[in-house]
């Protein structure tokens, strides 16, 4: 090498994989023999993607540029006789994609060192490539959750005659995989022909489009295993495993001239029969905890306590006043059965509906036995029924007391609280007239009840 013995670029702890927005340091090493006059030693950094339309040529038909920076460890001067180092220090843009290296294209990344000598003396240079690896959290792609299935009816013709019909499903268990992990397929084939098809296949594809004047698609297979065949008039389930090797990521997010798809295929061999399943690879895998489903669900205890909140709202009790008498929660009426058509002798009629709402507020006198009529609850003298006034005796009606004795308004015979012997209250039903022995006598009337 003659005056030049070293000149390399090394990295602070032989770091070579970097991340957006992190800063990489090293020092450029120069080892010369006897004095070396220079103008200037020079450290660049740059990332750069390049494409091409032909296989592994480095003669880009089109470059994207995404960072260039370049700074001057020396001066104009002369390097004596031995060793010298010169540290350096570049910052990666945040927005810098990850690298990758295709047989159309390549996004990459390096640190070169120069040495300007003078005018008709050689100029030294020397580079390194670092990576830089933009991590892709499958959690953040869109629409990631659930599995990815498809279905695929297609008609054939065998024995130059007779056709066919392949009915193929498929279906992955996840929509985003990362290396390392197991991508399980399900496939159903109905075979409705009477020939038997060839054997099922399923791969991980990778498809890499590079955007040139006429885009440039390269598709390769990273994976595949093989099933058995499908008899003729048969429909069979299979299941298969995919171990994903270490792929670049799907997205190159940065970039714009090169595109990384990935799908898994299920195909027959014969007849030429396929479905495709998209898939992302990324970095950093789907986490079940992070599903929107889970995160939207509403705290069981939440619900629970606005229950127990609004009920006791409702059931707070209200103080009664001076003059009106507390009075148990009313219940809805049950509703009366239609009335049977009317004979040619007069029936009983209930009371006016005012009645059973008196002065007191009191609740309907059916609750205990819905499918009778209200007038019906008390003996027969309650058809004398009327406000203000007080039943003597064993006489019962179907409702609490309401006011004392002797009160004004609707009451019934029930003995008091306080009162010292209880007293039986025996139920007493209405005669049933449907059965009366003597049909001829006609029960009394309302009027005539009212005015005995």
């Amino acid at each position: 090498m003659g005056k030049l013995q070293e000149f390399e670029i090394t990295f602070d702890k032989n770091k070579v994989v970097y991340s957006p927005g992190e800063s990489i340091t090293g020092t450029v090493k120069i080892k010369v023999g006897q004095p070396l006059h220079c103008k200037a030693i020079k450290v660049n950094c740059n990332g750069f993607c390049g494409v091409t339309t032909k296989v592994n040529d480095t003669a880009w038909t089109v470059e994207e540029q995404y960072f260039n920076s370049t700074v001057s460890v020396a001066d104009k001067g002369t390097l004596k006789q031995g060793e010298h180092t010169f540290p350096f220090k570049f910052l990666i843009p945040d927005s810098a994609p990850t690298s990758f290296e295709g047989n159309y294209g390549r996004i990459v990344y390096r640190v070169r060192s120069f040495i300007d000598t003078p005018r008709f003396a050689k100029d030294y240079n020397t580079e390194k490539a670092f990576y830089l690896l933009r991590l892709l959290n499958l959690n953040e792609v869109p629409d990631i959750w659930g599995t990815c299935s498809s279905a695929v009816t297609q008609q054939f013709t065998y024995m130059l005659m007779k056709t066919g019909t392949m009915v193929l499903k498929g279906q992955t268990d996840m929509r985003g995989y990362t290396p390392g992990q197991i991508i399980k397929v399900l496939a159903n084939i109905h075979n409705q022909s009477g020939k038997t098809t060839g054997n099922m296949a399923a791969s991980l594809m990778q498809r890499v489009t590079y955007e040139t004047k006429k885009p440039t698609h390269d598709l390769r297979t990273i994976a595949e295993v093989e099933g058995g065949v499908v008899k003729a008039g048969k429909e069979i389930e299979w299941k298969e495993q995919i171990i994903v090797p270490p792929l670049p990521q799907s997205s190159l997010a940065g970039c714009d001239l090169i595109k990384i798809e990935y799908y898994v295929k299920v195909s027959l061999k014969s007849p030429d029969v396929m479905l495709t399943l998209p898939v992302h690879i990324g970095n950093v895998s789907l986490d079940k905890k992070l599903h929107p489903s889970k995160r939207a669900a509403p705290a069981p205890s939440t619900a629970a306590e606005d229950t127990l909140a609004s009920a006791s709202t409702h059931n707070t009790p209200t103080p009664a006043s001076t003059t009106t008498p507390t009075l148990p929660p009313r219940t809805a009426p049950k509703p009366a059965p239609r009335p049977a058509p009317r004979s040619l002798h007069n029936s009983p009629s209930a009371p006016p509906a005012e009645y059973h709402q008196g002065a007191e507020g009191r609740s309907p006198m059916n609750d205990g036995f819905p499918n009778k009529r209200q007038s019906q609850l008390v003996s027969p003298n309650a058809f004398s029924y009327a406000p203000g006034l007080f039943f003597q005796g064993n006489q019962q009606q179907n409702g609490p007391s309401t006011a004392p004795s002797g009160a004004t308004g609707a009451t019934a015979p029930y003995p008091t609280e306080n009162a010292a012997i209880p007293m039986p209250t025996p139920l007493i039903l209405p005669p049933d007239y449907g059965t009366s022995a003597y049909p001829q006598e006609s029960p009394p009337s309302y009027d005539e009840s009212c005015n005995t």
